[in-house]
């Protein structure tokens, strides 16, 4: 198994820990203590944190993760100043953010008359927005040294875990709401100080080089160039994503806005595996392109197209067969805040669908932006915010939140058919073969087939039915077809060895 499939596994293992912790958190803890317009507070902190993060990078992220491996190569740590350059552009475009903030503060206030209790709270997303500024700009050169490990496990699970605690110190009453949002803003402190130490330690990374290098003098005219041309792509790629927020609580409110960052989390599950084999397979994929090595790119195409389809449909089934289950524990949870949470049926199986065809397009996004056609991924991603902002206005004025996830289902599956065929057309790169087709249409069936089975009156007990079921399934149709030779050898490995392995360990328990 090579590095990609070994450091991908790890890291979709803490991914998923954390998603799971942020499950307890979204489905049963915030609808246990918080109204849904405090949930959609916390939502729309997080998406505008996320988004002005990004713009005050100001280009850096992308730079590092094509041009840290020539850096490596030619000067070495002790002589790499790109970590200093890079942090001194982040503060600036924090600077400016700050100044923007300042000088429109009545405009911000006046858009968001629907949304008071967010207007009353919006500078708390200042430090939210900066903390999460410093750890995007550490974790770009930790991926660059191939710690994706850490990152994820940082930034998916340690974070969830601090929010766990904060919601359990809250609840039980030992803060209250406004503290609450003081530390939550600060909340990316702890991982960035983490990663900060590591990197240090590893003494493959250091700021205390101030001297302008050849390598910068030789390559500052293509990495301004690249910079603004892929910082634009990915700002308006972010935007794309975190748009709907924006419109929710800009056009219906608080309450929506909580509703539909649950939706989003449930879809979001689908990512887990996507999350991690990015911040691995970008590093990679920059030194192939540096080699021109085109067979390695084609291999790591084919391979995440076939491993994030086959994890993907087997979460999308999970999620789809026990939507309805969800829905009815978290009316039972928040009884006492009201419930209704009923429309979280529809919003989930677009919003996952939508995810799942993402999926299905392996990295091809990560292709095209380490290559030299890097340009066509800010066009791809410039088509992308043209089309769904005023698709999500539009759909949402008139159909609500359904009409948001519908948006989002046709934008994306735009948005990867230009990018396939972009891939396909100039590099010949097409990473499907039969056994895809087959698996698909066999587990779509399958799907179909266990939502048959009859339902109980008691919700726990569908969900472990319905979820074995598809589960057991579902292991022998990838068994049968084996259209990821790497993941069921992983599972395969787990049963045979790793968990009998665990229970001889702890015999005397």
């Amino acid at each position: 198994m090579g590095i990609i499939q070994k450091q991908g596994l790890k890291s979709s293992f803490y991914i998923m820990i954390g998603f799971v912790i942020g499950a307890i958190n979204l489905l049963f803890l915030f609808p246990l203590f918080f109204s849904k317009s405090d949930q959609g507070l916390v939502r729309a902190m997080i998406d505008i944190g996320a988004t002005l993060s990004i713009f005050c990078t100001l280009g850096t992220l992308p730079v590092v993760y094509k041009f840290f491996p020539f850096y490596n190569q030619y000067l070495g740590p002790k002589k790499n100043e790109l970590p200093l350059i890079t942090l001194i552009v982040n503060l600036i475009g924090f600077g400016v953010l700050l100044f923007i903030g300042w000088q429109q503060k009545d405009f911000i206030i006046r858009k968001l008359g629907k949304s008071p209790s967010l207007a009353e709270n919006f500078n708390y997303i200042y430090p939210y927005t900066f903390f999460l500024l410093m750890f995007y700009w550490l974790e770009s050169f930790a991926w660059g040294l191939q710690k994706g490990v850490i990152t994820n496990f940082l930034k998916e699970t340690s974070i969830r875990i601090l929010t766990s605690i904060l919601i359990l110190t809250f609840g039980f009453r030992f803060i209250n709401f406004t503290t609450f949002i003081t530390l939550f803003s600060c909340i990316y402190a702890i991982p960035t100080l983490i990663l900060l130490s590591d990197l240090i330690q590893s003494n493959n990374w250091s700021l205390r080089n101030f001297k302008i290098s050849s390598v910068t003098r030789r390559l500052r005219g293509r990495m301004i160039n690249f910079a603004l041309f892929v910082f634009a792509g990915q700002f308006f790629n972010l935007l794309a994503k975190t748009n709907d927020t924006f419109l929710i609580f800009g056009l219906r409110g608080l309450s929506d806005t909580g509703i539909f960052a649950i939706a989003t989390y449930v879809s979001a599950i689908l990512e887990i595996p996507q999350r991690s084999l990015n911040s691995i397979a970008i590093p990679v994929l920059a030194e192939s392109w540096k080699n021109k090595d085109l067979d390695n790119i084609k291999h790591i195409y084919h391979k995440s197209v076939s491993n994030l389809l086959a994890i993907g449909l087997l979460l999308f089934g999970l999620i789809w067969l026990n939507i309805d289950n969800l829905v009815s524990f978290l009316n039972w949870v928040s009884h006492k805040q009201g419930g209704g949470y009923d429309a979280l049926t529809k919003l989930i199986f677009m919003l996952g669908l939508a995810k799942l065809i993402d999926l299905g397009t392996g990295v091809n996004s990560q292709i095209i932006g380490t290559s030299n056609f890097w340009k066509f991924d800010f066009y791809t991603n410039l088509f992308y915010i043209i089309l769904s902002l005023p698709l999500n206005y539009y759909l949402i004025k008139n159909y609500g939140l359904e009409g948001l996830a519908f948006s989002n289902l046709v934008a994306l599956t735009l948005y990867n058919s230009i990018r396939f065929g972009f891939l396909y057309k100039k590099f010949n790169l097409q990473p499907y073969t039969w056994k895809h087709g087959i698996f698909l249409l066999l587990s779509i069936s399958l799907m179909l087939l266990v939502h048959q089975l009859p339902a109980n009156n008691n919700f726990a007990i569908n969900i472990i039915i319905q979820s074995v079921t598809y589960g057991i399934a579902f292991y022998g149709l990838a068994y049968w077809i084996n259209p990821a030779p790497e993941i069921l050898n992983f599972f395969n490995d787990l049963i045979r060895n790793k968990i009998p392995g665990f229970f001889k360990r702890n015999k005397s328990i």
